[in-house]
C-alpha cells in the first residue's frame, strides 16, 4: 500500500456513507439554492461555480466541516452537537442539517460507534455525525473532511442541474471546476478551531429563509 494511502476497509467505509444511495436524505435538500434560483443569482454555470466556491470559503460548508473535524477529534462530542444545532442561520439549515444527521446515524448503525450512538437522542447536525462515525471507524480526518465536502458540493450540483436546469455534462464541468476550491477548504480547516467558526455568505443565508415561504417548492430546504 502507497504511504499515506487509506486502509481498504476505511476506504470501503467512508466510500459507503458518503454515497448518494446511504439514506441521509441528501436529494431532498437544495440549501437554498431553489430560491437563489428563482430569484436569478444562480442561472447558468458560471453563477453556480461561483456561489458553490463562496459556501467553501465563506459559507456553511466552512463551519460544517470544522465541526466535522473536532467531532473526529472529540471523546465525546455532545457540546459540538448543540454548537453545531446553535448555528443553523434559519429553520430551514436547522431542519437540513439535523435531520440528515438522524438518519445518517440511524442507517450507520451496522459500524459501531459508542459516541455517536450516545448522540441519538437529541438534535444530531450531519458533519458531527460523520465526524463521530470516522473516529471510530478508523476513518482518517483529513480523508473524512475531503469526502464530505466532495459530497456536499456534488449534492448541490445535483440540485441545480435540476433546478436551473443545466445539463449533466454542465454540472460535471462544475464539480470539476470546484476541485481546487474542496481541496483548498479542507486544507485550510485543518488547523481550523472553533473560534474560526462562523460564515459571510449572507445571500446564501437570505435564500435559505425565503425559501421557506417560497410558493412552488422541489426541495424541503
Amino acid at each position: 500500500m502507497v504511504e499515506g494511502a487509506m486502509s481498504g476497509p476505511a476506504l470501503l467505509r467512508l466510500l459507503t456513507w458518503l454515497s448518494p444511495a446511504f439514506p441521509t436524505g441528501g436529494f431532498a435538500y437544495s440549501h437554498g439554492l431553489e430560491w437563489s434560483v428563482e430569484a436569478g443569482d444562480v442561472r447558468d454555470e458560471a453563477s453556480l461555480t461561483s456561489w458553490i466556491g463562496d459556501l467553501l470559503a465563506h459559507g456553511a460548508l466552512w463551519s460544517d466541516v470544522i465541526l466535522l473535524r473536532q467531532a473526529w477529534r472529540a471523546p465525546n462530542p455532545a457540546a459540538l452537537a448543540e454548537l453545531g444545532t446553535a448555528l443553523a442561520p434559519c429553520a430551514e439549515r436547522r431542519l437540513e442539517t439535523c435531520a440528515q444527521g438522524a438518519a445518517f446515524a440511524l442507517a450507520a448503525a451496522s459500524w459501531p460507534a459508542p459516541a455517536l450512538q450516545a448522540l441519538a437522542d437529541g438534535p444530531l447536525p450531519y458533519p458531527v455525525a460523520v465526524g463521530a462515525l470516522a473516529t471510530a471507524q478508523d476513518v482518517a480526518e483529513d480523508d473524512a473532511a475531503l469526502a464530505f465536502l466532495h459530497a456536499a458540493v456534488a449534492n448541490l450540483v445535483s440540485a441545480a442541474v435540476r433546478l436551473i436546469p443545466l445539463g449533466q455534462a454542465a454540472g460535471l464541468r462544475v464539480q470539476a471546476a470546484l476541485e481546487p476550491a474542496i481541496l483548498a477548504t479542507e486544507a485550510a480547516t485543518r488547523t481550523a478551531t472553533l473560534d474560526e467558526l462562523g460564515t459571510a455568505a449572507w445571500a446564501s443565508d437570505i435564500a435559505a429563509m425565503r425559501h421557506e415561504t417560497q410558493y412552488t417548492r422541489l426541495f424541503r430546504t
